[in-house]
């Protein structure tokens, strides 16, 4: 049996729903459903909807 590449975990053959509909993922669009969820999630990330917030700057508390 060969071995499994390092970085894989066990359950990637299972299924895994779409992060923006639900709905099963597929083939070349994975781990989304279709391009439009592809593309939906690309927007978040150009808009800045996904941003993590940091600690406020110096320069933040003198106001």
């Amino acid at each position: 049996m060969p071995a499994r590449p390092s970085g894989k975990a066990a359950s990637d053959g299972a299924a895994k729903p779409c992060p923006i509909c639900g709905k099963p993922s597929a083939g070349e669009n994975r781990p989304f459903c279709s391009a439009r969820c592809r593309d939906v999630d690309l927007n978040r990330w150009l808009s800045g909807s996904y941003a993590i917030p940091g600690r406020p700057s110096e320069d933040d508390d003198n106001e």
